[in-house]
This record gives structure tokens, sequence and C-alpha cells, in this order.
């Protein structure tokens, strides 16, 4: 059972992170927001927009994890794939036709159901385990932590520097390159 302070840390640490990230975007412009850096692959070539949709994707993508983890004993989140309980307003290739405004306010949507499923939760509810190819088997709380760990993540790459936190993934990270 996940302890009060537990929660409480989970809590403090998404709201940090979020205004991290939140601050990191507000001296940014919108045109800036959709240069690509040439020289990097992956994640690490996405622009500031391509990131905000993919947060706001992947707050909605952990929480429906997190809600079969509660529906299911122990299920397998690939089989059949999880759909998303309220998917984003946008997609990955609607970033860039998109104001960086609207981003930051789908993400803030987002980040709001979340905070309400975090709070409908009960302390027995955190250990609650769903597995996936990706990360292998976790707690909601494990999964609930990679939310404020992957906001960390993007801070550094949207300032233009390495990130601490890196994902471990079970069979390395897998390809996200975007093809132009």
């Amino acid at each position: 059972m996940a302890s009060t302070e537990q929660i409480e840390d989970l809590r403090q640490k998404m709201l940090q992170e979020r205004d991290a990230l939140l601050t990191a975007v507000r001296s940014i412009d919108d045109g800036v927001a959709e240069i690509r850096p040439p020289d990097r692959d992956g994640e690490d070539g996405w622009s500031v927009k391509e990131q905000l949709v993919h947060l706001a994707q992947m707050d909605a993508r952990y929480r429906s994890w997190c809600e079969r983890a509660l529906a299911e004993d122990n299920p397998d989140l690939d089989t059949p794939p999880t759909p998303l309980s309220d998917p984003p307003r946008y997609d990955f290739d609607a970033a860039h036709g998109t104001s960086l405004q609207d981003l930051v306010a789908e993400m803030d949507r987002q980040r709001t159901l979340t905070r309400e499923f975090i709070d409908a939760l009960a302390p027995d509810d955190y250990e609650r385990r769903a597995r996936s190819r990706l990360f292998g088997e976790l707690t909601v709380l494990q999964w609930m932590r990679s939310y404020y760990r992957h906001d960390r993540m993007h801070v550094a790459q949207i300032e233009g520097r390495a990130s601490e936190y890196q994902p471990r993934f079970l069979n390395g990270e897998p390809d996200q390159r975007r093809r132009r």
C-alpha cells in the first residue's frame, strides 16, 4: 500500500516538473517552437510543439494503462492494445498547425484528468500492476512516477541539454524517429 508521504511526493513532483516544463515553454515563440534540431534523431529531433503533443498523448496513455491495471489483474497492456479513455485533441501530425497556446492548454487538460484520477485512488490502488513489452511489469505508483520523470526529460530536451533521466526500456529505446 502506498503511504501518505509517497502519494503526496507524487503529487508535488508532478506539479514541480510540469511547472518547470511550462517555464521552459513560455520563453519560446510559436515559430521557434516548430524548429526541429537538424542534427538529432528520435525524440531529440522533435520540435517543441511535437514534444508537447507527445506529452499530452503520454499523459493519456499512462492514465489509460493505470485505469486498466485497476480494472484487471496484472493486464498485458499490449494485448489487446489499451485504448485511450480520453484521447488528446491533437495528434503528432497536427503539431505545427496548432498554436503553442492550444498545445499547452491540451497538456493542461490531460494533466487535470490525471490529477483527478490520482485523487480518486485509494492507497491500495497504487500497488496494482500492469505489464508492457516496453517497460515490463510496474505498479500504478511506478507508472504514475513516469509522468514527472518524462516531463523532466523533455524539459532538458527543450533547453537543449542532456537529461539526467533516461527511461528504462526492456529491449532498448523504441525507434520514434519521424519520417519526413
